[in-house]
């Protein structure tokens, strides 16, 4: 069953929303784009988002959720990371997500919207930390250290690339897809 056009708008404006999470902490991303892509193919029971199609958006979608914990690492291993700095980055960046969450929930009871800077922020700075402190008492070197953190923010930069690339590329097959039916 075809939809109807204004479905297709629809869904067509809720990949763009993801798109914009990409970029911005507290919106959804290509898991979002992901998710507004199997709705529509199983309302329109996968008539023109055939299992093909959807399997090509759905590999797609799991290299770019995952491309932050991989591309981090990676960047940090190029940079020299140790196994033990990796688990400490990872380490604070959750404990640094969970208490950007506590201090947003606070910020919005309480009417102090400073409180709100994100998990995504609070993460990315507490990982770094738990990685330069780790790589700092490894080393004794700061400057080492901050190379090596220098490595993890450039892999994290490089997975905001990835996940744009493969957002933009499965909004356009998803609009491909569903226009040629």
């Amino acid at each position: 069953m075809v939809l109807p056009m204004w479905a297709f708008w629809a869904a067509l404006i809720a990949m763009a929303i993801g798109l914009l999470g990409v970029f911005l902490p507290l919106v959804p991303g290509v898991g979002f784009i992901w998710l507004v892509a199997l709705i529509y193919a199983i309302a329109e029971g996968f008539a023109t988002i055939d299992p093909i199609t959807f399997i090509v958006l759905t590999i797609l979608g799991a290299i770019g959720v995952t491309s932050d914990i991989w591309m981090s690492k990676l960047g940090a291993k190029l940079g020299g990371a140790s196994f033990r700095a990796l688990l400490a980055g990872l380490g604070l960046g959750i404990l640094g997500a969970i208490i950007g969450i506590a201090l947003g929930i606070i910020g919005i009871f309480a009417g102090l919207p400073f409180l709100q800077i994100g998990a995504g922020p609070l993460a990315i700075v507490c990982a770094l930390i738990g990685i330069f402190l780790v790589e700092w008492r490894i080393r004794g070197d700061w400057r080492e250290a901050l190379k090596v953190c220098g490595g993890w923010l450039v892999g994290c930069a490089a997975s905001g690339v990835v996940q744009g690339g493969i957002s933009v590329l499965m909004i356009l097959i998803f609009v491909w897809q569903a226009l040629k039916g």
